[in-house]
Parts: C-alpha cells; sequence; structure tokens
C-alpha cells in the first residue's frame, strides 16, 4: 500500500465535486492549485475560484499561479512533496510540472476519450446529440487528453438532457472514478491503455460567440440540442429584429416539432402563453429566454408584458 500525498489541480464546480470526495474519504491532500482570483459581477470585485473557496474552508494550502513554469512556483510545488498530481478541469500543464511526482499526474476528463478531447466535452456530446457520454482518467502527456487511459464510466444522456443536468451526473460519476483510480495506485494495481491513433475522434472546442449562435437554417431538433447543450452556461443566443430593433437574446430552454411550415425561417408567431420560431423542417417552441437587460423569463412571463411584431423574426 503506497503513502500518497496528493497534489489537487481544478478550478470550477465540476472540480469541486472531486476534490469534496477525496477529502470525504480522508485521501491526503496536501495542496490545492488553482486559478488567480477573478473579477466578477457589476462591482468588478475579486472573486475566488469554486475550488479555492472549498480549499479553504478545508484548510487545504492552495497556490495561485499565474505561470505555471516561474521557477519560484516549481519551488513551491516541490516543498509539498507530493507524489501524485490529480488534474480535473484545469490548465495545460507544463512537462516540468505534470513529471515532478513518483507515481504521475492524471486528468479526470468528462468524456470517453478518445473522443471529445478538448475544453467543452460535456457540451459537445449534448450538442451532437450523442446517446452516452461518460468519464475517463488518463495520466497526462504532452499533448491535449492523449495520454494512457486508467479507467472510465460510461453515462447514458436522456433525450431531454442539458449541459447542466449532465455536468451534475458526470461530476459524481467522476469523483467516484477518481477514488478508483487513487485507490489503485495505492495498491499498485494500476493498469493502463494507449489510446488509438489510427481514425479521427470528435472534438470538444471551446465555445465561442460563434458556434454558440443559433443558425436557423438548421433542421429543428439540431437547434433544440444546440440550446440544451449550452443550457444554463454559456447559453445559445440569436438576434431578435423587431419593430425595426435588433436586439441580442438568450435562448435557455425549448422544445420542437417536427412538421411541415409555410412561413419563412425565423419567424415568431405568438399566443398568449407561447413563442413558436419557423424552421426549415418545423417549429422551435421557445420556453424560456432573456431579453437584454432583463432577467431570464418563461415565455408566459415575458409575453405579459413584451409584444412581438407581425414581422418579428429570429437571426
Amino acid at each position: 500500500m503506497k503513502d500518497l500525498r496528493i497534489l489537487f489541480m481544478g478550478t470550477p464546480d465540476f472540480a469541486v465535486g472531486v476534490l469534496k470526495e477525496l477529502v470525504q474519504q480522508n485521501k491526503n491532500v496536501v495542496a490545492v492549485i488553482t486559478a488567480p482570483d477573478r473579477p466578477a459581477g457589476r462591482g468588478r470585485k475579486l472573486r475566488p475560484s469554486a475550488v479555492k473557496e472549498y480549499a479553504t474552508e478545508q484548510d487545504i494550502p492552495v497556490l495561485q499561479p499565474t505561470n505555471l513554469k516561474d521557477e519560484g512556483f516549481i519551488e513551491q510545488l516541490k516543498s509539498y512533496n507530493a507524489n501524485l498530481q490529480i488534474v480535473v478541469a484545469f490548465r495545460m500543464l507544463p512537462k516540468v510540472v505534470w513529471q515532478l511526482p513518483e507515481f504521475g499526474t492524471f486528468n479526470l476528463h468528462a468524456s470517453l476519450l478518445p473522443e471529445y478531447r478538448g475544453a467543452a466535452p460535456i457540451n459537445w456530446a449534448i450538442i451532437n446529440r450523442e446517446a452516452k457520454t461518460g468519464v475517463t482518467t488518463f495520466f497526462i502527456d504532452e499533448k491535449i487528453d492523449t495520454g494512457e487511459i486508467i479507467l472510465s464510466e460510461e453515462v447514458p444522456i436522456t433525450s431531454r438532457e442539458t449541459v447542466g443536468s449532465l455536468h451534475d451526473i458526470l461530476m459524481k460519476t467522476g469523483a467516484q472514478l477518481v477514488l478508483n483510480t487513487v485507490q489503485a495506485i495505492e495498491d499498485g494495481t494500476i493498469e493502463t491503455k494507449a489510446q488509438p491513433k489510427d481514425r479521427t475522434f470528435k472534438g470538444a472546442p471551446k465555445l465561442t460567440n460563434e458556434n454558440t449562435k443559433i443558425d436557423w437554417s438548421q433542421p429543428v431538433a439540431v437547434i433544440d440540442a444546440l440550446v440544451r447543450g449550452l443550457s444554463p452556461y454559456p447559453v445559445a443566443w440569436c438576434y431578435l429584429n423587431n419593430e425595426g430593433e435588433l436586439q441580442k437574446i438568450k435562448i435557455y430552454k425549448t422544445t420542437f416539432e417536427e412538421t411541415e411550415t409555410s412561413s419563412e425561417i425565423g419567424t415568431v408567431t405568438t399566443s398568449k402563453k407561447s413563442i413558436r420560431v419557423s424552421c426549415k423542417d418545423g417549429y422551435l417552441n421557445i420556453k424560456e429566454l432573456q431579453l437584454p437587460g432583463k432577467r431570464k423569463m418563461d415565455a408566459a412571463s415575458l409575453l405579459n408584458g413584451f409584444s412581438f411584431d407581425t414581422d418579428a423574426k429570429l437571426t
């Protein structure tokens, strides 16, 4: 049985779920590395990462480097004598960092590698209407998400899944997978397998203003999947042309009907409680949305105080 001294690296809520499980199972987390505090909110006050907040509550030392190759930071790392590093939703590590510990550095990735390597695997699995996804632990190497796989666990994706609901499921599944990986390292029973290199795999690129915008020329089921894959964050968006004014709106929740339509693509029609958009093969029903400067509302609440003209269109 190996005596592990773990150094944990992560930043968002997804990483907190894993760190919390390690602490609750009495694993020896000697320090945490997370992103520097960042300005947030209207006052732009510095806000710590979710991982920092939890680590501070648990009296775990926290390091927040801006440069992972800085010699002072490397010396700080070495001072903790960690023999295992665990990475969950953090930055790409330089070789000088991931090669440090005796038992290596492993990462938890929210997909079934080698599929969906990259920054946003949970989002893209839903956007691409996959039937399943999962979590994978692997040892880090020079490239992004290409190292030898340790363990993986498959998770089904339901028909109305959102990135918010799937995130929480994968966080719990991933926390257990990390524990199982740590246990295998402790017991000396770890086995790995190389990722295949003989074919092309689906990627999970960073979400941008361009790839989160709704393309109303797409099939209605594809648009609905984009909305679910970006809700509640960073949210699908488009422009509303209403009464001669162009506004950027966010769409959080939709349903759809596949049927013949006669209206021009993007045309908006409303009733007392519903907002419906014409698409090439049906209608998208907007259930929750947000106008500029307003709070998120369901369609019925919005229609109580906002009206769409007869020529209103989404683009």
